[in-house]
């Protein structure tokens, strides 16, 4: 499933990966590497099983971890109102 993000939240990358800005609230948010990756990759039409294998792939890490890494995310930017 595609992610899109609300159109109250503003992105931007930086050295260190994203920053989101909730509009509405005020928060920002900031997202690491890993981070950056699974959003980019998701927000580019991927499904959340090309990202875990681009997170696995790009990270070295199982794709176990990978998946989990990837739905915790996905679950909290969906929670905190920033994501559908």
């Amino acid at each position: 499933m595609a992610l899109t993000f609300n159109a109250h939240v503003s992105t931007a990358e930086t050295d260190y990966g994203t920053v989101l800005l909730d509009e509405r609230a005020g928060d920002y948010w900031e997202l690491n590497p890993t981070g950056t990756l699974v959003v980019n990759t998701l927000m580019a039409g991927g499904d959340e099983a090309a990202a875990v294998a681009a997170l696995a792939d790009e990270f070295d890490i199982t794709l176990t971890q990978a998946k989990q890494d990837v739905d915790s995310l996905v679950q909290q930017l969906r929670a905190s109102g920033l994501a559908e």
